[in-house]
């Protein structure tokens, strides 16, 4: 009986123990199914904001040291791209398309990555001006999900053949 009782308390003490460290390790490392929509959402105010040349909602959906492309670095140098992005490379003229958004949860937040189709609408119909991969370090902050820094890897331009 005696050994019966120390076996049974040693089984609660090892389940006891192991939920919460189980439940702990899910927290940091699972995304929700409120964390998915709302990182559906970041990328879609990014995406307006830049197409809509609003410099201080883009940089808003970075962190305040957040870098885009490893030279934008925070809030004045993200705010200055996307001046920059509509007077000197026809930003006004463009549409940024995101597909195949795919998040893994980290310790820090989440990683991100998404197709990147970028739109001419200056000529009719719309031209494909661009195609590549963003790839994305996001973390939660008390605002909500936010940037840490983007990288957009650009598709080679295909190879020109030789008549």
């Amino acid at each position: 009986m005696n050994r019966r009782l120390t076996i049974t308390t040693l089984l609660t003490a090892c389940l006891l123990t192991s939920v919460p460290m189980s439940m702990a390790q899910d927290k940091l490392a699972h995304l929700s199914t409120q964390d998915y929509i709302d990182l559906q959402q970041l990328y879609a105010r990014y995406n307006m904001a830049i197409d809509t040349g609003d410099a201080e909602a883009w940089a808003a959906t970075f962190t305040p040291d957040g870098v885009f492309n490893t030279t934008n670095r925070g809030h004045d140098g993200l705010v200055q791209f996307i001046r920059d992005w509509r007077e000197k490379r026809s930003g006004a003229m463009r549409r940024h398309w995101n597909s195949n958004l795919a998040f893994t949860a980290t310790d820090a937040g989440a990683h991100g990555s998404a197709y990147l189709m970028l739109l001419d609408i200056s000529v009719r119909p719309a031209a494909i001006a661009l195609t590549g991969v963003y790839e994305d370090v996001i973390v939660r902050t008390p605002q909500g999900w936010r940037f840490k820094s983007r990288i957009v890897h650009a598709d080679p331009a295909p190879a020109v053949v030789a008549k």
